[in-house]
């Protein structure tokens, strides 16, 4: 099993990585919900805790289930808190070296204070699916509760059916997958180890044929590891709409006797694409012969996209079409040197719209002749 003295330097390290600062971000506040297996290591009853001839008993856990809910606020920086709730229960197997009662179970439920960070993958394979990953630190309480635990040792038994709690800690590491057609929302997968460090005693009872007498089993150990699957809303990604003004009009340089060639151009694109269409091409064939025929310093080419996707990877979009008209103006004659390339994202829409809005005219390339 993973060691959680390491797996917590190891994210701690990974926090502080400053390469990969500038996290796609959650501003305010977000709800979550995940659940799925939970795996328990034994547990161990020292044996000094035990009355004789009971020795050291070793707890073997079947996989069990764990449910975890959270309310939390980001600071639109990649840093996210959390208050979560969770719960966990796990059917003992059995015992070495002695017998258990088939009955037994521990139950678990607790809360959690959690810092996370959520790291930014502009540039990666991850990025071109809005797949964004996330550690974290998380410590609380949790309510330990074993019922009917049973174990028998020639003619002794001792009876556990008792609850502690105890204080715990947790690393989290995570994916959340965007679903683009509901902004705010998120699918996540997430690994949590949750450990339990010091040793609990519960209220224990011995019988035996010479009577009965109470005390104390001192536990030791109390490791899970938990995969979860679940969903994650942030509110404040749902933008309302401003009133659509009128397309604004492409400048352009006249002249009353002679009519001037154009100064500006735009191109607009499929979504999620960077191919240039037939009337595109035509466009950029007319803004480099045009630039043959005015005095020029530079030719700007400057990229959008709409509000569909996340910002990192409509920033990179952006980047895809402008690099595309860039090296058509090149074949059509104008000088690479001359051509500056801006790659604006979404942060100038042509129609201003909600954030997830599929807007054909913000999907574009402006040429402009300078």
């Amino acid at each position: 099993m993973l060691n959680f003295k390491n797996s917590l330097l190891a994210a701690t390290m990974l926090l502080a990585v400053p390469q990969l600062a500038q996290a796609q971000n959650i501003s305010g506040v977000y709800l979550g919900v995940g659940a799925g297996l939970n795996f328990m290591e034994d547990q161990h009853i020292k044996a000094s805790s035990l009355p004789p001839p009971v020795g050291g008993v070793a707890m073997v856990f079947q996989p069990g289930w764990a449910g975890v809910g959270s309310v939390g606020y980001g600071f639109g920086n990649g840093f996210r808190v959390e208050l979560e709730g969770n719960y966990r229960t796990n059917h003992l197997r059995g015992q070495y070296p002695v017998s258990t009662s088939s009955h037994s179970d521990e139950e678990k439920y607790g809360a959690m204070f959690n810092v996370l960070y959520d790291f930014n993958m502009a540039g990666t394979s991850l990025d071109t699916y809005s797949i964004t990953p996330y550690l974290g630190l998380g410590a609380g309480l949790m309510h330990n509760s074993w019922e009917g635990v049973t174990i028998q040792d020639g003619a002794g038994r001792v009876h556990i059916n008792n609850s502690v709690n105890d204080f715990a800690f947790q690393g989290i590491a995570g994916l959340a997958f965007p679903i683009t057609s509901v902004p705010g929302l998120a699918v996540t997968l997430e690994y949590r180890l949750v450990d339990e460090p010091r040793s609990r005693n519960y209220t224990s009872l011995y019988t035996s044929p010479d009577g009965n007498f109470g005390f104390n089993s001192k536990v030791l150990g109390d490791i899970n590891h938990s995969a979860l699957i679940g969903v994650r809303y942030a509110f404040d990604t749902v933008v309302q709409a401003a009133p659509a003004p009128a397309p604004a009009p492409v400048m352009r340089a006249t002249n009353a006797a002679t009519p001037a060639p154009s100064r500006s151009y735009l191109l607009f694109f499929d979504w999620d694409s960077a191919d240039l269409s037939v009337r595109a091409t035509q466009i950029i064939s007319d803004a480099a012969q045009n630039s043959t025929k005015v005095a020029y310093t530079k030719i700007d080419v400057q990229g959008h996209a709409d509000l569909s996707g996340t910002h990192v990877y409509n920033q990179g979009l952006s980047l895809r079409r402008a690099n595309a008209v860039a090296q058509k103006l090149v074949q059509s004659g104008v000088p690479e040197k001359a051509i500056v390339i801006t790659a604006l994202g979404d942060t100038q829409p042509l129609i201003p719209t909600a954030a997830g809005v599929r807007e054909p005219q913000n999907r574009r390339v402006e040429i402009v002749i300078r």
